[in-house]
């Protein structure tokens, strides 16, 4: 429950800080602005949509990243370390990844050179 609760969440951060990056000017726009572009008209004046708009980037990312954080604690069992690596799983005896060795009661697939007609 709480893992489908931070995906949806993460989404909908994700959605909304790449639409605020997108919405945002780049630092050539600021000289328009200078020559009376209109700008200064604006719900937030010739300066603060760039200063919302910038610490509301920042709020989201740092909510993205806590949340990636938290995804990534979920799913990986809480930070509890594996009792042996991965190596150490494949090279232990008794372990059937690495067994491709024929058992002694199978006959080799080659035919021996007396067997082969002339």
């Amino acid at each position: 429950m709480l893992y489908t609760i931070l995906v949806i969440v993460q989404v909908l951060v994700a959605i909304s800080l790449v639409g605020l990056i997108l919405v945002q000017h780049g630092k050539g726009a600021d000289a328009g602005a200078a020559f009376g572009s209109g700008a200064s008209g604006t719900v937030f004046g010739s300066r603060g949509s760039a200063n919302f708009l910038s610490r509301a980037t920042g709020a989201l990312a740092t909510v993205f990243f806590a949340v990636s954080l938290s995804l990534a604690y979920l799913v990986g069992g809480g930070g509890s370390a594996p009792e042996q690596s991965v190596v150490d799983q494949l090279e232990a005896p008794g372990s059937e990844l690495l067994n491709d060795e024929s058992t002694p009661d199978q006959q080799p697939s080659t035919p021996s050179p007396d067997s082969v007609p002339e």
